[in-house]
């Protein structure tokens, strides 16, 4: 076993940087405030807009779009605005997903238009000197033509006067109502367009496109995947010698920002003991006590596509006997769950089926006393999973009732969460238990993107003690050897 925890653990290990001699150049390479090709060759390739996406694809992306949208009618879709946390203090901006699918820009105030006649025409943000001297550069109108490659391009300062005759001249309009700004919201004309029942939501049409999966968005999201994957195993690994919320949290945002995320696709959800039952728990602030499960929930974001994975552990590395009767009830319905997983059939479908399996085994158990749907929900109020993408709940107007088609990614997640305050016997309160898996529908099946994050009671106890069991030995050694 502690053959196979070494092999783990190389393979879990950052990437390693090789030192070579640097060299001096006097070509300047123009930064538009995002990576390109010359200012991060590291993360793209000739030819990409984002890193692992080709021009060739963005253009084909608005393509697509036109075609669902009928003749004459305009799409305006605007960037995420910036959030403060602070008068002065931004949060951490992460752009808007339907934005960037369209257009590859990752930088917020620009309004992107799209139609059967003027192709994509960007309205950009003009930086002025004390924007650059304290932010840096932006992208403007020339990043449009030449980086984003769109149609036209206009300082965003010149949209008030062009934009309403591109809407007298359209039959319908489509907007993203979730980052809808008052720079197009307030002219005359939209607002005539509204009144008289021509303006829709543009997002049942962007979900549409983004719910299957291209080769190079798999290709992402599975990189997104393995670095979550590895991210938690060392979270997983350490949490015997650090157990307290916060550190795990701290834990896996290190992991998978050193593996190359550009963040968490959520706060993660480290809940220990009765913390676990509380579904999105995100204080992270309690201790965990020895003898309790810590139920851990992480994601990370890699180029704009999210990962999604939960593990629960005993703490102290053995699961104690009411804890495995109901994980063993979870992983059953988790794996017999993903067996089903395949193209013709339905989200809702899978979830019917956890349901039948979860119910008959908290009957077996005796938690479960009721017959009805009330009795199910107290201890299980959520869904089997749901559609994964750029967005965490991506495609979230695709409904659940729909047939899966391969490349589209799903999470597996079943779980039990028994409240503190559960009417039962007193073992039982207070344990929170999910398992969820990412699984990419194939033409023939499924495929399990986190299918290297152990799961087995026998494979997370092993890895936990002959980890921590290593760990002892070692320090033991370094102590004798320092004071020999």
């Amino acid at each position: 076993m502690q053959i196979i925890v070494r092999k783990l653990l190389h393979r879990a290990a950052p990437f390693k940087q090789g030192i070579g001699r640097c060299t001096y150049s006097t070509n300047k390479v123009h930064d538009i405030g995002q990576p390109t090709p010359a200012t991060h060759p590291q993360l793209l390739k000739e030819g990409e807009i984002t890193p692992g996406i080709t021009t060739e694809e963005y253009i084909s992306r608005r393509k697509r779009l036109l075609e669902l949208l009928p003749e004459k009618s305009l799409a305006i879709i605007a960037a995420a605005p910036v959030k403060m946390m602070t008068d002065v203090v931004p949060y951490t901006f992460r752009q808007d997903a339907d934005y960037l699918y369209i257009t590859g820009c990752q930088q917020p105030s620009g309004v992107a238009v799209l139609g059967h006649e003027c192709g994509l025409c960007m309205f950009m943000p003009e930086a002025t000197r004390h924007d650059v001297i304290w932010q840096g550069e932006v992208a403007g109108v020339d990043a449009a033509l030449e980086t984003f490659k769109a149609e036209k391009a206009h300082p965003l300062s010149k949209l008030r006067d062009i934009l309403p005759g591109m809407i007298r001249g359209s039959s319908k309009l489509f907007h993203n109502m979730q980052t809808a700004t008052p720079i197009y919201t307030e002219l005359d004309d939209f607002q005539r367009a509204a009144l008289t029942g021509k303006v829709k939501d543009i997002s049942n049409l962007t979900h549409e496109l983004r719910w299957i999966k291209s080769p190079a968005e798999l290709k992402l999201m599975k990189e997104a995947a393995s670095i979550v994957c590895q991210g938690l195993l060392q979270t997983m690994l350490h949490s015997k010698m650090y157990p307290h919320e916060g550190m795990l949290a701290a834990k896996i945002e290190y992991e998978s920002k050193m593996r190359g995320a550009q963040r968490m696709a959520f706060n993660p959800v480290v809940g220990g003991g009765s913390n676990g039952s509380v579904i999105h728990y995100s204080r992270n602030d309690q201790k965990i006590k020895n003898g309790d499960l810590v139920l851990m929930d992480v994601g990370c974001e890699l180029h704009g596509y999210a990962s999604d994975l939960t593990r629960t552990w005993p703490i102290c590395g053995s699961f104690s006997s009411v804890h495995e009767e109901l994980y063993n009830l979870v992983l059953e319905t988790n794996k017999e769950s993903m067996k089903i997983c395949r193209p013709g059939v339905s989200l809702r479908e899978i979830h019917n089926f956890s349901v039948e399996m979860l119910c008959k085994g908290f009957k077996e158990i005796g938690i479960l006393k009721g017959s009805g749907s009330n009795s199910y929900h107290q201890l299980n109020p959520t869904s089997i999973g749901h559609y994964l993408g750029m967005d965490v709940h991506d495609s979230s107007n695709i409904s659940y009732d729909r047939l899966l088609k391969p490349g589209v990614v799903i999470t597996i997640e079943p779980g039990v969460y028994i409240p503190s305050i559960f009417d039962g016997p007193d073992r039982y309160r207070g344990i929170g238990i999910r398992i969820e898996d990412e699984v990419l529908i194939t033409e023939t099946g499924y495929e399990v993107l986190t299918g290297s994050m152990p799961k087995e009671v026998k494979h997370i106890e092993s890895l936990l003690n002959n980890y921590s069991r290593g760990i002892g030995m070692e320090a033991q050694n370094n102590l004798e050897a320092a004071s020999s």
